[in-house]
């Protein structure tokens, strides 16, 4: 048991290395942040060197999703957050290994999002499958949650689109009622995406 322990720390560690030398990859810290993040307002032209629009999937988890909406979609770049550096190695690598210019990761805290962005720089907004956070006290970490609808406010465009996807239906239920209370505009929605339209 301590070796298999042992064992996930040196591959975690390898992993933090590898990403180190990963030019997809940004894991600003929060004194690089607080002092003016050298990507804020810029990620177009230094990160992407294009003018396409910039997609975000908060939580990217592996960085599947990610990946897979930069595959589908060329014209447009993505980057994934998450804080969890030895998942997000794998959706790196694989953008890395299939030579995907419109791809890259942030790793970050979600709650320093706005430290990373200007104003009106991002275009859409994906939150795919995020931990519900069922615990009543930690309800403010949900990432539906109105604190953090307030920041993503101050990233996004005007008329901007959140997508949330979802197995929870607690977190649906949630969500619904952020959406209703504040009074966004609720393009679509379904309890049951693989059967409906």
């Amino acid at each position: 048991m301590l070796k298999n322990i042992k064992d996930l720390a040196k591959n975690k560690l390898r992993k933090f290395a590898q990403m180190e030398d990963y030019n997809n990859v940004e894991q600003p810290s929060l004194d690089e942040l607080r002092n003016g993040y050298y990507l804020k307002g810029k990620w177009k032209n230094d990160f992407f060197k294009n003018d396409n629009p910039i997609v975000l999937e908060l939580g990217c988890g592996k960085g599947e999703y990610s990946v897979s909406l930069a595959e589908r979609y060329p014209q447009k770049n993505f980057i994934g957050v998450d804080i969890k550096g030895a998942r997000m190695w794998q959706g790196a690598t694989e953008a890395l290994s299939k030579a995907f210019n419109n791809v890259g990761f942030l790793r970050i805290r979600i709650e320093w999002i706005e430290m990373c962005f200007s104003k009106n720089e991002i275009d859409e907004i994906w939150i795919t499958f995020p931990d519900p956070q069922l615990k009543k006290r930690r309800s403010t970490k949900r990432l539906t949650h109105p604190n953090f609808i307030s920041k993503y406010r101050k990233i996004i465009k005007e008329n901007a689109t959140i997508h949330l996807k979802t197995d929870s239906q607690f977190l649906y239920g949630f969500t619904l009622g952020v959406v209703e209370s504040a009074g966004y505009f609720l393009e679509d929605c379904t309890d049951n995406l693989y059967n409906d339209k």
